[in-house]
C-alpha cells in the first residue's frame, strides 16, 4: 500500500483550515459593513422623524395659538349680543366669589401676619419700626395681594372650569345645545369670563383688607401700636391711582383665567383623560400668563402714573 502524496503547499487539512478562516473573516467583515450601513440608515431615519415631529409640534403650537386668539375674538364679538344670561352670570359670580371667600380670606389674613412678623425685626435694626404699616400697605395693596389672590383663584377656578366644560364636551352636552340652537357659548363661556372679571377685583380688595387687619393685629400685640397711628401711617404713602390701577389689573387676570380655562375645556377632544389634561393646562397656562401680564401692567402703570417715589 502506497503512502499518500503530500501537496507541495502543505498538508490538505492545513490548507482547508486556512481557506475556511479566510472565508469566515471575509464574511464577518461583510456582515459588519452591512450592519454599519443599516445603523447609518436607521440614524438617518430617526433624524428625519425627529425633524418631522419638531415641525409638527411647532405647527401645532401656532395652530393652537391661532385658535386661542380666534376664541378671544369670538368672545368680544358676542359679549354684546343677546341673549344676556344674567341669572347664570349671578350663579357664576357666586361660584367665583362667595365660594372662594374662605380661601382668599385665610390667604390674606396669613399674609398680613407673616409679613408683619418677618419685617419687624429688619426694620427695628435701622430704627424704622414706625414704617411697618406703610411698608405693609405698599407691599400688599400694590403687588402681593393682587397677584397672590389671582394665582389662588386661578388654581381653584381654572381646574374647575376646564374640567366642567371638558366633561360637557366629552359627553356631547355642548353638541346637544348647539343642535338645539341654544347658543351654549353665551351660557357657558361669556358668563364665566365676565364673572371672573367682576369678582377678581372684589376678592382682591377683601384679601387686602384682611391682610392689613392681620398686620395690624400683629403690630398691636407685638409692638403696642395704636390703631389710629397704624391707619394714618399705612395710607399716608398710598395714592388713589395705586389702589385703582393695582386692584383693577386683577380684572385682566380674571379675564385671563376665564378665557384660558373656557378655551381649553370648550375645545376638548377625546376621552376623560383629555379632560384632566385640560384642567391641568388651564391652571398652568393661566398662572404663567398672570405673571407675564403683571409685568406688562406694572410697566405701563409706571409710565403713565409714575412710581411711588414721585407721590410727594
Amino acid at each position: 500500500m502506497e503512502p499518500p502524496v503530500s501537496s507541495p503547499d502543505g498538508p490538505p487539512d492545513l490548507a482547508d483550515s486556512l481557506t475556511t478562516r479566510l472565508r469566515r473573516s471575509r464574511r464577518a467583515r461583510l456582515n459588519e459593513k452591512i450592519l454599519q450601513e443599516k445603523d447609518f440608515e436607521q440614524k438617518a431615519i430617526d433624524i428625519q422623524s425627529e425633524a418631522r415631529k419638531t415641525i409638527a409640534s411647532s405647527g401645532g403650537f401656532f395652530d393652537r395659538a391661532g385658535a386661542f386668539f380666534s376664541f378671544i375674538g369670538r368672545f368680544w364679538a358676542r359679549v354684546w349680543r343677546r341673549p344676556y344670561e344674567f341669572r347664570e352670570l349671578l350663579n357664576q359670580m357666586d361660584e367665583v366669589g362667595t365660594r372662594s371667600l374662605l380661601l382668599t380670606g385665610v390667604v390674606g389674613f396669613s399674609i398680613g401676619i407673616v409679613l408683619a412678623m418677618q419685617s419687624r425685626g429688619t426694620l427695628a435694626r435701622f430704627g424704622a419700626e414706625s414704617f411697618l404699616p406703610s411698608m405693609l400697605a405698599l407691599s400688599v395693596i400694590k403687588e402681593i395681594g393682587p397677584v397672590l389672590t389671582s394665582l389662588v383663584l386661578a388654581g381653584r377656578l381654572g381646574a374647575g372650569m376646564g374640567a366642567e366644560l371638558g366633561s360637557m364636551r366629552v359627553t356631547e352636552q355642548i353638541d346637544a345645545l348647539e343642535v338645539a340652537a341654544l347658543k351654549p357659548f353665551h351660557y357657558l363661556v361669556i358668563t364665566r369670563v365676565l364673572a371672573c372679571m367682576i369678582m377678581f377685583p372684589i376678592m382682591t380688595l377683601l384679601t387686602d383688607l384682611l391682610a392689613m387687619l392681620g398686620g395690624y393685629l400683629e403690630a398691636t400685640f407685638s409692638g403696642g401700636m395704636d390703631y389710629r397711628v397704624f391707619i394714618a401711617t399705612a395710607f399716608d404713602s398710598l395714592r388713589f391711582a395705586d389702589v385703582v390701577v393695582d386692584t383693577g389689573k386683577t380684572a385682566i387676570f380674571g379675564f385671563i383665567v376665564g378665557i384660558v380655562s373656557c378655551f381649553l375645556g370648550y375645545n376638548v377632544r377625546g376621552g376623560t383623560r383629555e379632560v384632566g389634561r385640560a384642567a391641568m393646562q388651564a391652571v398652568v397656562v393661566s398662572s404663567l400668563l398672570i405673571l407675564i401680564a403683571d409685568v406688562v401692567v406694572v410697566r405701563i402703570s409706571i409710565l403713565f402714573f409714575g412710581d411711588i417715589s414721585s407721590a410727594a
